[in-house]
């Protein structure tokens, strides 16, 4: 069994992280994170490094929790959802934990949500948690 992570260091992808390794430990499934970032010209060299901090402590939390695990940060020129919902089709990842934050309407409609994105896209189960 495989989990998905999509984590972008929120307080809501923190939540979600935490689900998935307990779920994790109980199904004995193998835990994946990714961090999607769109690459080019529009990541800035703190938002990477930021990033990198951020992986560097959930690759600490999984391996304390004693979980098989992967950690990504991907840059394919595709927005967070599309990258996250590929990703988990090119793994056959089982499941999909996802972080969610309240928007309002317009700024959901202006902005988009990625979590809306993966929930309506994905092939496989979306646990979403607030």
């Amino acid at each position: 069994m495989k989990f998905l992570v999509a984590y972008s260091g929120s307080v809501e992808a923190k939540a979600a992280l935490r689900l998935a390794v307990e779920h994790a430990s109980l199904f004995k499934a193998k835990v994946f994170v990714i961090t999607s970032m769109e690459g080019g010209h529009s990541e800035k060299p703190a938002d990477i490094a930021r990033v990198n901090q951020a992986l560097k402590e959930v690759r600490q939390q999984l391996d304390d929790a004693g979980l098989d695990h992967e950690v990504h940060e991907t840059a394919r020129g595709l927005t967070p959802g599309e990258d996250i919902v590929r990703f988990a089709k090119e793994n056959a990842i089982g499941h999909i934990y996802v972080g969610i934050e309240k928007r309002s309407r317009t700024r959901k409609l202006l902005l988009g949500s990625t979590a809306q994105y993966i929930i309506l896209k994905a092939t496989c189960p979306v646990i979403t948690i607030k």
